[in-house]
């Protein structure tokens, strides 16, 4: 079975970029993130040992994708001909895909990840990022506070502000999904969130990110900082466009609670 139809049958698509949860026009550097970011979702090590067997195979065809794409002669005939070689250099040989991994990316701690976000966030760089998941997604906010990088969901209203002033300048279009998005779905998407950073701990481990003990009290620090700039937004588009709001939070969590 070739790599394509790996992809396919671990991924339901043949789309290597799509397989990464990157865009087919991804630069070099965005591949590699969209990489990273997979990986380290399907990374072996996340996997319950009665799912480590399917989990290391899914780790090894993403690993394969990546190879291919990072390689300028295999990206540009799969983006020509719809094909990979299978025989190329790329994919030749059995590599350690974990290992492989390892080498492309350090252990990452508190430190890191402070200072990426600090030169990351309100970049050029951000902001390309940010622009490009609107288009990309055609305005589905779930879809862009996933894909963008160093995004916690009490970010959304700068996200928004972001988008805004694009589209106010002509930038992008003013997708549906974006301008007319219920509050209801806003609020499903805040609640998906504030359930992940209540595993911030587990994920701090499972990721090896350094074993520093004041990762906790960080995100803690920042989550409590944050939550009042998103309650904010939300009472803001609450009194713009809601009537009888605090009646019909209720509603909507109940019709949530039966799906």
């Amino acid at each position: 079975m070739g790599l394509l139809e790996q992809c396919e049958a671990a991924f339901g698509s043949r789309d290597l970029y799509g397989v990464l949860g990157v865009r087919p026009q991804a630069s070099p550097a965005e591949i590699r993130r969209g990489y990273h970011r997979a990986s380290l979702r399907l990374h072996p090590d996340r996997a319950e040992p009665r799912d480590k067997e399917e989990a290391t195979r899914r780790f090894q065809i993403l690993g394969q994708a990546y190879a291919v794409l990072s390689d300028a002669e295999q990206r540009a005939l799969y983006d020509e001909q719809g094909t990979v070689d299978e025989e190329g250099a790329a994919l030749r040989g059995e590599r350690d895909w974990e290992e492989y991994w390892r080498l492309l990316f350090k252990k990452i701690t508190v430190k890191d990840i402070e200072e990426f976000e600090k030169s990351y966030k309100d970049s050029e760089e951000e902001l390309a990022d940010i622009k490009a998941a609107y288009v990309d997604f055609e305005g589905d906010m779930d879809r862009i506070m996933e894909s963008v990088l160093c995004v916690h969901y009490t970010d959304e209203p700068r996200i928004r502000k972001i988008i805004e002033k694009a589209i106010d300048a002509g930038e992008v279009p003013p997708y549906k999904s974006f301008v007319q998005e219920s509050k209801r779905k806003m609020m499903a998407r805040k609640r998906r969130a504030e359930k992940e950073a209540e595993e911030a701990q587990k994920t701090k481990d499972e990721l090896g990110l350094g074993g520093e003990d004041d990762l906790k009290a960080l995100i803690q620090s920042r989550n409590k900082d944050r939550k009042k700039d998103m309650d904010d937004f939300l009472a803001q588009l609450e009194a713009k466009y809601g009537k009888n709001a605090k009646k019909g939070g209720k509603k909507t969590a109940a019709k949530k609670g039966k799906k």
